[in-house]
């Protein structure tokens, strides 16, 4: 069990390490749903890592970062187009 469990901490990196590169890069925004998705998979991915490490602040973290990804991308979806909306002048 856990090596599963290193092999899913060693996964949830690269979601998130790839999600950051594809933004920096412009291939994704910040609210696009990929972006949301990789973010919300990879924090995830780490509550569980976390937690069978007992590292308690990484965990803590990781919970406030999938919550932060869900509200994101239940905002995203609620849109109308999926698109942000723009600020009204």
């Amino acid at each position: 069990m856990g090596l599963l469990i290193d092999i899913m901490g060693w996964i949830s990196a690269l979601l998130i390490l790839s999600g950051y590169i594809l933004v920096s890069a412009g291939k994704l925004t910040g609210q696009s749903r990929a972006f949301q998705g990789m973010n919300i998979a990879g924090a995830a991915g780490f509550v569980l890592y976390a937690g069978w490490h007992q590292t308690w602040p990484t965990m803590a973290l990781n919970v406030i970062w999938c919550v932060i990804g869900i509200f994101t991308l239940a905002k995203i979806a609620s849109q109308s187009n999926g698109r942000p909306k723009r600020p009204e002048s």
